[in-house]
């Protein structure tokens, strides 16, 4: 694709369009994924990273993380949505049929194609897993142009991991080394129990050719961008997905505000050096 087309393909529209679900996958207890196809129009093509803002007709309107393919069919939508809240629920709740309002995509990207020739160190915890599933599909996608993927996936519980499929698949293929980690084993668990900190911690890492990118609660990211840190990945390749109430999606609201971010433009996703400093400021 060329620059200006690829320019006009991801530039986000604050135009509402309606969208269909046309499957809706139960990932966990309270975690679903929708797939959604436009009913006329459809949104601009997406970078892996980026949001949406879906709005549940006569309930309200919320930021979303696109969680599909970004080399797919660029007229459907995945979205994984965790029940928190009124608007959350509502989403979740809507069968196959049902309509659901899109605006996006929005934001910046992971993007891991400034990482072609090096490592990938990809770390996910509960729901945060669902954002960087679109960086790991891009990377098997073009899987020549990277040489070591690593993937780390933690979750409270192993009913509580996200895209357990597509994990299972990744490991017959054999594309990825991938490491997951529980807080609370079932009888019939037989993988690592910890924190997704713990077999970070453990991996031997080329620091000059590794790139990490992370996702989770704030905490979390923090002990993994210091674990990569004392591993000598510099800052500027450690890229964080940050999290704040984004209410209009195009930068005029002002809830986003992180310091001197609006995260619904400037982020989500953004370097730990840039982000550092900010990751102590509360929500308001």
């Amino acid at each position: 694709m060329r620059a200006d087309a690829e320019a006009q393909a991801t530039a986000p529209s604050d135009t509402m369009l309606p969208y269909r679900v046309v499957r809706r996958t139960a990932q966990t207890r309270d975690t679903v994924t929708l797939t959604l196809a436009p009913v006329r129009r459809a949104a601009g093509r997406f970078r892996a990273g980026q949001f949406m803002m879906l709005y549940s007709f006569g309930v309200g309107e919320i930021a979303i993380s696109i969680s599909g393919d970004p080399a797919g069919r660029g007229d459907v939508l995945e979205h994984t949505i965790r029940t928190v809240g009124a608007v959350s629920g509502a989403l979740s709740n809507t069968g196959v049929g049902g309509l659901i309002g899109v605006r996006g995509p929005f934001g910046t990207g992971w993007d891991v194609e400034s990482s072609a020739g090096g490592d990938l160190v990809v770390v996910g915890g509960g729901v945060g897993f669902a954002p960087l599933r679109p960086l790991v599909l891009a990377a098997l996608a073009d899987r020549g142009r990277y040489r070591r993927v690593v993937v780390i996936s933690g979750a409270r519980t192993p009913a509580d991991l996200l895209f357990a499929d597509d994990q299972d698949r990744w490991v017959r293929d054999g594309s990825i080394e991938l490491h997951r980690t529980v807080d609370h084993p079932g009888p019939e668990w037989t993988g690592r129990i910890g924190f997704v900190t713990e077999p970070l911690t453990q991996l031997r890492l080329d620091p000059a050719r590794t790139t990490g990118f992370l996702c989770g609660p704030e905490p979390m990211m923090r002990f993994c961008a210091q674990a990569l840190l004392r591993k000598n990945v510099p800052g500027d390749r450690i890229r964080v997905s940050l999290e704040r109430t984004m209410e209009c999606g195009v930068a005029r609201c002002g809830h986003c505000q992180l310091g001197p971010l609006l995260l619904c433009r400037d982020g989500p996703i953004v370097t730990y050096t840039v982000a550092e400093p900010l990751l102590g400021v509360r929500e308001l």
